[in-house]
């Protein structure tokens, strides 16, 4: 380890919390480019300014991704970071390891690599970060030895993650796990191979709770959902009111529709299904007495982004319910992909999210141009004239 100091750094160690900085030191004691990457990171906090290029062709035979070039801006103050590139490692479906599978992969990043790494991207990669080109194939070498396949990066479909689901989660109403698991093997081609506008990620959670986010980070979101009623077992319902819930007030009135109706003189809990709007509120303050309807399946959504071309986007509902099972090999949601992909890769600016050319070209020429009929979950608001527009093929003579 450098005898230089790092006290913008040293603040980070302070305090209650686990430290990364703690953890780069560890890594500084066998790598000279973890020692290198503190200096530089010292450096940026007190300029208040990145030191990093980004970009470069790199990558390993056969993959267009998986592999994000980086060079340090000042290569003859830090010489240990002149290379220092980051590999994207497929994660397992929910993130579920064993400890052969964990020291595995330290094993070989400390062979070939800085030793730090990232438990995951915002992807869900395994995120291993600093390695000299020479080592690239080497590395990917050793890791698909292991087991281990290279994630996406670039202008194609990044690494598919999903919620823990079934495995450990009761209300899930498909299986994440193995859809997550279908999908990135089914479409290897595209994650490893850009071809497209811009990057395109699928994320999968199993009810509305949308643990992995999906609605604000995916450009396609697969959340669970059921079609028919909730389930709801009346001598539960009683017990919480035995034990002090106010039901009226920490359910009903919370309810975004108005769907739930508490009789307090029978204290039984009724709700009319056509307005639910399967949000998981009332399952996730009574799990007892609350549970999913027994049809069950996913909604999909299109469009979720962070800012690039233009601001933030929040999903569109396309398919209120689609059945995901196994059993067909998911072959609904796998061809409305490649519709979607196909009708993208037309339209789609460079650098454009498919969202942004969705909000472009308009969700109706989109949903005609993919074969989707239009539901009132795509209204974005009311309209704001008395006049409607047929596509001219439409009006008849």
């Amino acid at each position: 380890m450098t005898d230089k100091k790092t006290p913008l750094l040293d603040e980070l160690e302070k305090g209650p919390w686990p430290s990364f900085v703690t953890e780069m030191k560890k890594a500084a004691e066998k790598s000279p480019a973890a020692a290198d990457l503190l200096l530089q990171l010292e450096k940026s906090y007190r300029d208040r300014k990145g030191y990093w290029k980004h970009g470069g062709i790199v990558g390993v035979r056969g993959y267009g991704g998986g592999v994000i070039g980086r060079y340090t801006d000042l290569p003859e103050e830090f010489p240990n970071l002149t290379e220092f590139h980051t590999m994207r490692i497929n994660q397992p479906a929910g993130w579920f390891y064993n400890t052969d599978a964990l020291r595995t992969i330290c094993d070989i990043w400390e062979k070939h690599g800085s030793g730090l790494t990232n438990f995951h991207g915002s992807t869900g990669d395994i995120i291993m970060l600093g390695m000299q080109t020479e080592h690239l194939q080497p590395a990917f070498d050793d890791f698909s030895e292991a087991g281990f396949d290279l994630g996406g990066s670039g202008s194609d479909l990044r690494t598919p993650s999903c919620c823990v689901g079934p495995a450990r989660c009761e209300y899930a109403c498909y299986d994440t796990l193995d859809a997550c698991h279908n999908i990135t093997n089914t479409f290897q081609d595209e994650i490893h191979r850009p071809m497209w506008p811009y990057k395109f990620k699928i994320k999968f959670s199993g009810c509305a709770n949308d643990c992995t986010a999906s609605i604000a980070r995916s450009d396609c979101s697969v959340i669970g959902t059921w079609r028919d009623s909730l389930r709801i077992d009346q001598d539960a319902v009683k017990e919480y009111v035995a034990n002090g819930l106010n039901i009226q007030e920490r359910v009903c009135d919370k309810c975004p529709t108005s769907a739930l109706k508490f009789n307090p003189e029978t204290k039984e809990l009724t709700v009319n299904a056509e307005d639910c709007s399967r949000c998981m509120h009332c399952i996730n303050v009574m799990p007892k007495a609350i549970q999913p309807g027994k049809e069950k399946g996913a909604s999909i959504l299109i469009g979720g982004k962070s800012t690039i071309v233009l601001s933030a986007f929040m999903s569109w509902v396309i398919v209120p319910f689609m059945k995901m099972e196994s059993e067909n090999d998911y072959e609904e949601f796998k061809d409305l992909l490649n519709r979607i992909w196909d009708w993208w890769d037309e339209h789609g600016k460079t650098r454009e999210r498919i969202g942004e050319t969705i909000y472009r070209l308009g969700m109706s020429k989109f949903l005609r141009e993919v074969g989707l009929p239009a539901v009132p979950q795509m209204v974005f608001r009311p309209r704001a004239n008395p006049y409607v527009f047929w596509p001219q093929d439409e009006i008849k003579k």
